[in-house]
């Protein structure tokens, strides 16, 4: 949307995504790699069906905002976590440099249609929904295969994991800096 303030016309985005939570058929038993949160092992899970079990996320960048806002399940959070700062700062380092956006804030609106923090994945489907649509609103190119799956497992391991459908392999990879992770 454009809306025009006095002289200048300001932009505001705003996106939508959707993404389902993953249940591990074999999981990860700790990290190899704290900071880039590479696991010990490989993982399988399966990804659930977005009809029945899901996570929709909105994120509006507007410069009307005065600051960043979270708000999960219809009330306000902390968004001075330290692992959404992460994933934060990961997608806007990464934004297409012809979008003026440096006066632009954030508000992030997340919905859970099944019980959070109740041991059905609601961060890694949180966390996979947040990534794809930050990187459509801030209009991110993915520069490597993985590279949003990596920011993703940034905010939650197994994020990675909800990024794609069906049965997903986490491969734990091989490379120092976790690209192949």
């Amino acid at each position: 949307q454009r809306r025009v303030h006095g002289d200048v016309s300001l932009a505001m985005k705003q996106i939508t995504c959707v993404c389902a939570p993953n249940l591990a058929v074999i999981k990860y038993w700790g990290k190899e790699n704290e900071e880039l949160i590479i696991p010990l092992n490989s993982s399988i899970s399966v990804t659930m069906n977005t009809k029945d079990l899901c996570t929709r996320t909105t994120v509006t960048l507007s410069p009307d905002f005065d600051c960043d806002s979270m708000w999960l399940n219809g009330r306000e959070e902390s968004i001075s976590n330290r692992r959404l700062q992460s994933v934060l700062s990961l997608v806007r380092a990464r934004a297409n440099p012809a979008l003026e956006t440096t006066d632009h804030r954030l508000r992030i609106e997340s919905t859970n249609n099944f019980p959070t923090a109740a041991g059905l994945a609601s961060s890694a489907s949180g966390f996979a929904c947040l990534v794809r649509a930050l990187t459509l609103v801030y209009e991110v190119e993915e520069r490597w295969e993985g590279e949003f799956t990596a920011i993703a497992r940034q905010g939650s391991g197994s994020a990675c994991r909800s990024m794609l459908g069906g049965f997903v392999i986490w491969d734990k990879g091989t490379r120092a800096d976790g690209t192949d992770s």
